[in-house]
């Protein structure tokens, strides 16, 4: 049977203006600037004057530190900018960890391959990986007075695959890494009183993790790891990918005395996707607290949910609820089913200031919801992207929106496109 279907790609939103540029993984605003952490090298960090939305320009690039590396984060804070610096390729390489032992049993590169569900021609890729080894894992900071010529402060060095997403104040930067002893990403704490020489001054990690002082992780691989904790108020909101997530007391950080849990919720076990991004509304609503998470889309296996948003009540840090989820339907996007696209929800708006969410749904581009009744989220508006110049499917990866209410949303693959929302 055939039938015709026409798809509506935007609703109460208009494109403006847009840059064709490398996709990423970050973008984020400040003044008449916006910040771009792209996804692959050679690509690293671009600054994009945006005093004319209409024809953004992009007037600074800074690439990786090397060409193992990837610097696909990005947080600003008055003339202080962080970039962080990660291993390329991270999953796929790790990989390599097992080729020894599958080695050590007899088994053939062909069947080596089987194993790490990988092809046979990458092994020697993997092996060079494990013989080159990686240290150049952590997070640099920038000072950016100068837009087109940032100066580099201080380059600090973490561990393993190195920095993830992170976030920062103008006191600390909040970082997500790997470090010696411990399995999975842990919080460290920097101070930035001095950008030229931060300081750790907290770190903070869950009882399991940490193997070197013979704790026993309870969960496979690296499932119950921190993706990234967000500073709100005196609270740090951490999403700990399989494991949910913990609000934690920063009310003291720069104590060294690592943040006590002040409440925490897990998923059922039948929830497939990992838990990405948690943070509270910036007031409450009808007298009571409510908090937004999103789970972030993998490789969906036809049958199972896909990744979507979760709406809590967090009055009660000791009876956290989940009260309602959003989530969007399959027939919403044309690009549904295609070769090597996602479609589930990743990321929203790191600023919950009005009873809006900007939630980023990879092949769903742009949902806009409102909050104003926490039991029953209302969809407002939606875009989704055009194919872009690669012909390739949108795969909204980030949002962020300006002072002056303009939507910046950025791809994964390529382009950034600046938005007009009309309610």
């Amino acid at each position: 049977m055939k039938r015709e279907v026409e798809y509506q790609l935007e609703r109460n939103i208009k494109r403006i203006g847009h840059l064709d540029i490398a996709g990423g993984g970050q973008v984020v605003t400040q003044g008449d600037y916006a910040y771009i952490g792209h996804m692959d090298a050679p690509h690293g960090t671009s600054i994009i004057d945006i005093s004319n939305p209409k024809d953004p320009k992009k007037i600074c690039h800074i690439a990786p530190p090397d060409a193992y590396s990837h610097t696909h984060k990005v947080r600003v804070q008055g003339e202080i900018m962080i970039t962080n610096v990660e291993m390329a390729g991270r999953h796929f390489l790790r990989k390599g960890d097992k080729i020894p032992a599958l080695r050590a049993k007899g088994l053939s590169d062909s069947a080596i391959a089987k194993e790490l569900s990988v092809k046979e021609s990458d092994i020697s890729i993997l092996q060079e990986a494990q013989e080159r080894g990686y240290d150049g894992g952590g997070f640099r900071v920038w000072d950016i007075s100068n837009k087109e010529k940032p100066r580099l402060l201080s380059y600090i060095k973490t561990d393993g695959f190195g920095v993830h997403r992170f976030d920062m104040d103008k006191d600390f930067a909040y970082i997500s890494t790997e470090m010696p002893g411990y399995i999975g990403n842990i919080l460290m704490v920097y101070d930035l009183s001095d950008p030229e020489s931060p300081r750790e001054v907290n770190r903070w990690h869950m009882k399991g993790q940490h193997l070197a002082a013979g704790e026993v992780p309870t969960w496979p691989g690296y499932s119950h790891r921190l993706h990234h904790a967000m500073r709100v108020g005196s609270e740090l909101w951490a999403a700990v990918w399989q494991a949910g997530f913990k609000v934690l007391d920063a009310s003291d950080i720069a104590s060294g005395v690592a943040p006590k849990v002040l409440g925490e919720y897990a998923w059922p076990a039948a929830i497939p996707e990992p838990t990405h991004t948690v943070m509270p509304f910036e007031k409450t609503i009808n007298g009571r607290r409510y908090a937004m998470a999103i789970d972030e889309e993998h490789d969906h296996k036809p049958g199972r949910l896909h990744g979507f948003m979760w709406v809590l009540d967090v009055t009660d840090f000791s009876d956290i609820k989940a009260i309602s989820a959003w989530d969007l339907t399959e027939r919403a996007s044309p690009w549904v089913g295609e070769p090597g696209v996602r479609f589930g929800g990743h990321q929203f708006r790191e600023k919950l200031d009005t009873t809006l969410v900007y939630a980023t749904w990879f092949a769903g581009g742009l949902r806009v919801l409102d909050l104003a009744d926490p039991h029953m989220p209302v969809e407002v508006a939606h875009y989704i992207p055009p194919l872009n110049v690669l012909g390739m499917a949108a795969q909204s990866n980030d949002v962020d929106v300006d002072d002056r209410g303009l939507i910046y949303l950025l791809d994964r693959n390529d382009g950034l496109d600046i938005l007009s929302m009309e309610l």
